[in-house]
């Protein structure tokens, strides 16, 4: 089983990179479980389980209780746990996403937790963003630059953040995408190059 993770800062667009990538999953033969994690609450398990997009029993919400990116780091317990009752409860699954809590761009995840991680910035903060250089920008195997629709509305610069990510990652891939317009297809096409039943090379 594939265990892929999802950070990035509250509001970057995580829960709806799930949501968009669920049907292209279904389509292709994929089985899929979700875990979230929030501080207190269970708050996006419970938005997936209403999208519609996956049975409900597939969905876990994990409340951290501490600083979120401590349950997918430093102490990922709690996560493995609701791994492994997700298999338990649903049958052998091809792939879990793993949503972390929203954080910082220190946030990253261990190898021991996650095969595949992704970082979601949204273009609404600012196109400095790369240029801070936060682990979660720099390790993620993929990086997804979302709201790009926001670019003009904030004064950000498309073209000089992916001048500035080439320079940071400049041997990683990063994709630019409004997950409010579609889908992901471009994030799946990555996906199953870099991790998903392939034998492409990464």
């Amino acid at each position: 089983m594939l265990r892929i993770g999802i950070g990035g800062p509250v509001g970057s667009g995580k829960t709806q990179l799930i949501e968009r990538l669920l049907p292209t999953l279904e389509a292709a033969g994929i089985s899929v479980g979700v875990i979230t994690n929030d501080l207190v609450t269970r708050e996006d398990a419970e938005r997936v389980k209403a999208s519609g997009l996956i049975s409900p029993e597939r969905v876990v919400g994990v409340e951290t209780g501490a600083c979120p990116h401590t349950a997918i780091r430093e102490d990922p317990s709690a996560n493995l746990e609701a791994i492994e009752n997700l298999q338990d409860a649903c049958g052998p699954l091809d792939l879990v996403l793993i949503e972390s809590g929203g954080d910082n761009l220190s946030a990253t995840f261990t190898s021991d937790l996650v095969d595949y991680w992704i970082y979601v910035i949204d273009t609404a903060a600012g196109d400095d963003i790369p240029r801070k250089r936060g682990l979660g920008i720099v390790q993620c195997d993929l990086l997804l630059v979302n709201k790009t629709d926001l670019a003009p509305h904030v004064g950000a610069s498309l073209e000089r953040m992916k001048q500035d990510l080439a320079e940071v990652r400049p041997q990683r891939p990063t994709l630019f995408t409004d997950l409010r317009a579609g889908g992901a297809d471009d994030v799946f096409a990555r996906l199953r190059l870099d991790v998903l039943f392939t034998d492409a090379p990464a």
